[in-house]
């Protein structure tokens, strides 16, 4: 069940107490890993989510998963959402965590979909571009390749989408011809 609101006050709650412990470097980098293992495991989410594991048995794996791979605040942390019974909420609460620790920073994250790969030059002056022409000067580019496109590009970034992509040209086109403004329509 997806609730953003838990996710936030949670994030928020641990991002104030690595502010105030002074390892918010610390928890960002074991929350980076946590959302790698919840992105790379279907199987660990599920896990998470199950309502018929207990409780015990889901700190112990996730105290096997996650040994010498965080730190003692983010495994207190972790332990305190079993205790709760919050753990299926777990990959969100990273996710809200990360993405205000990139507020906090000011990063930003844009994402640029093509048709296909592009070469490392071709991101670096995409965020040259981005750096010189916004106020955005710490910027995380996101490449993605969806050979759907056909050509073209679409750029994602605060809540903008840029869609410059062959595909989209062939839907206007295609709705250009349905909605033909020289052929009368007929009552």
């Amino acid at each position: 069940m997806h609730n953003p609101r838990l996710a936030g006050r949670y994030a928020k709650s641990i991002i104030d107490l690595a502010v105030e412990k002074d390892q918010l470097e610390v928890v960002y980098n074991d929350m980076l890993y946590l959302q790698s293992i919840c992105k790379s495991s279907r199987e660990f989410v599920n896990l998470l989510k199950s309502p018929i594991i207990k409780g015990d048995k889901k700190q112990q794996i996730l105290n096997a998963v996650t040994k010498d791979k965080v730190g003692v605040l983010t495994a207190s942390f972790n332990e305190l959402m079993i205790k709760k019974g919050r753990e299926e909420s777990l990959p969100e609460i990273v996710d809200a965590f990360i993405d205000m620790y990139n507020g906090i920073r000011g990063i930003h994250k844009v994402k640029l979909t093509t048709a296909q790969a592009v070469s490392e030059e071709l991101k670096q002056s995409i965020v040259d571009k981005f750096t010189a022409t916004t106020p955005m000067q710490h910027i995380e580019l996101e490449a993605v390749v969806n050979e759907a496109l056909i050509g073209g590009f679409v750029l994602e970034f605060n809540n903008t989408m840029i869609d410059a992509s062959i595909q989209r040209d062939l839907k206007d086109i295609r709705k250009q011809f349905l909605d033909n403004i020289y052929i009368q329509k007929l009552r």
